[in-house]
């Protein structure tokens, strides 16, 4: 809310992703930015790999946006990131908007708990 608060709606991602790593520091959060995360397809280890805006304490995916809206394309592109990388909680946040509250949507993977 902090980052939000001081600039508003209007700029690039990287700018807000900046600050979230301020913020994250300053509150003594362990996380990692731009987390490479394997796939693997039928038991092969593909090159591609996913790469997660923040992971907060091995346990929270941020994913960060700053467009005009948020579709379910970005819904799911980050229940699949939680559940390939079996992960619990996700936050989706966009900045692109006046009330930051509106465009937070938390989510759950619903994988998580059958996972061995």
């Amino acid at each position: 809310m902090r980052v939000h608060n001081e600039f508003g709606p209007g700029l690039l991602e990287s700018v807000y992703m900046e600050c979230m790593i301020y913020e994250l520091i300053n509150r003594g959060y362990k996380f990692k930015i731009q987390e490479l995360v394997p796939l693997k397809y039928d038991n092969i280890c593909l090159k591609s790999r996913m790469r997660l805006d923040i992971l907060v304490e091995d346990n929270i995916i941020l994913e960060l946006k700053a467009v005009e809206t948020i579709h379910p394309i970005h819904v799911a592109q980050l229940l699949t990131y939680m559940k390939l990388s079996k992960k619990p909680k996700g936050l989706l946040i966009n900045f692109n908007t006046n009330r930051l509250k509106d465009s937070i949507r938390s989510l759950v993977n619903e994988y998580y708990a059958e996972l061995p």
